[in-house]
């Protein structure tokens, strides 16, 4: 198997975009990423391009607007963890030899409010309840706080600090600040989520472009190399509306634990390795818990964790210097390109305000329904 580099990534800002077509969306993350590695869309052998709440042959419908050259142009779905599927197949297939070049792409255009339960579950889960999102998230969180003291002033921190850094993103939703108390203050969505601790489904597109690393230097002069990319399935679905409760103590490792482990073993590296993450916060108790199966914490230390101040930009391993999902939002199909482009841009050293110095290795992970979790470690 060869290495495999990042050369080139692109964005759409994530937002809300009214009548704007996905193919415009989709097609400018696609050319900014293509002209980031100096790179015309002809030498493009494959591409994989997720999405969630799009159509049929999303992918092709963008990607050939930069003409028809005859590749394979291959959509991918996997919940929350979609861009992660995608890059994965784009990073599989170079370093398996089978082309030199693909690009992975991941665009959306979500609806306003909460997912529609019936994309996710069965109509009888849903009649039973908890299926709904925010439910069963704020269940998970019930059960942190109970076990663990978990407060939620400390889940407000995490939304203080995501909200803090979009400041400085200009493809973030929201780009505003907050203090704790107004995010407390915030209406209450479903206890002990507030309103400002949650993210909003919406839409945007991001890109990278995947070549040999023994090629990269030929189209970047700042190549990022794929430690590892990973996508797994959960096995005991921690996440799922009923027969399955989000409170209940199972024994298995959970999801994020389970693929952070795969991934931390391909790339020869642990969490005491990472410079930066940029990690699922559908809402904020998410980042808390996510941060202890990432190994950057104890369990049950991921409240004191932001409390310390150990996950801000400057501290011990910065989270989320983006903003997160809570401030950019979440367009499904394009969340962990997103993340990609974040930190590629961090190891590049090319992030401005929201720059952690001297980073050398980042992680970015996913997490959705079903109990899908992509994972990818890049390094420079």
């Amino acid at each position: 198997m060869r290495e495999v580099s990042i050369v080139g990534v692109g964005i759409h800002k994530f937002g809300r975009f009214g009548e704007k077509p996905f193919t415009e969306i989709g097609v400018e993350a696609a050319l900014m990423a293509l002209k980031d590695a100096n790179m015309a869309w002809g030498k493009i052998q494959a591409a994989f391009c997720s999405r969630v709440n799009l159509p049929s042959t999303t992918g092709l419908r963008v990607l050939t607007q930069l003409g028809r050259t005859g590749i394979p142009i291959v959509d991918v779905e996997a919940a929350c963890a979609a861009g992660g599927a995608a890059l994965r197949q784009a990073h599989m297939l170079v370093a398996s030899g089978f082309c030199d070049y693909a690009m992975a792409i991941g665009v959306e255009k979500m609806p306003r409010g909460f997912i529609d339960p019936e994309m996710l579950y069965d109509k009888w889960q849903v009649h039973v309840g908890l299926s709904q999102i925010p439910m069963y998230w704020a269940m998970r969180a019930q059960r942190h706080m109970y076990e663990y003291g978990t407060t939620v002033e400390q889940m407000g921190m995490v939304a203080v600090k995501n909200h803090k850094n979009s400041v400085h993103n200009p493809y973030a939703m929201y780009q505003r600040a907050f203090t704790l108390e107004e995010v407390l203050n915030s209406a209450i969505v479903c206890d002990p989520i507030r309103l400002l601790m949650i993210c909003a489904p919406d839409e945007g597109a991001a890109a990278a472009i995947v070549c040999p690393s023994q090629e990269a230097h030929k189209w970047s002069s700042k190549p990022i190399k794929i430690a590892a990319c990973v996508h797994k399935i959960a096995l005991y679905p921690h996440t799922s509306a009923p027969a399955y409760t989000g409170s209940a103590k199972v024994v298995s490792p959970f999801i994020t634990e389970y693929a952070a482990n795969a991934a931390y073993e391909e790339a020869g590296l642990g969490p005491e390795d990472l410079d930066v993450v940029e990690l699922q916060d559908t809402e904020a108790h998410n980042e808390i818990e996510a941060t202890e199966y990432l190994g950057l914490c104890s369990e049950g230390g991921g409240g004191p964790l932001v409390e310390s101040g150990a996950t801000e930009i400057g501290g011990r391993i910065p989270v989320n210097p983006s903003g997160g999902l809570i401030s950019k939002g979440e367009p499904i199909g394009a969340s962990h390109l997103g993340q990609v482009f974040e930190i590629v841009t961090q190891l590049r050293g090319q992030a401005g305000e929201r720059q952690v110095d001297g980073a050398k290795v980042g992680l970015c992970h996913v997490l959705g329904a079903g109990g899908n979790c992509a994972i990818t470690i890049l390094k420079r």
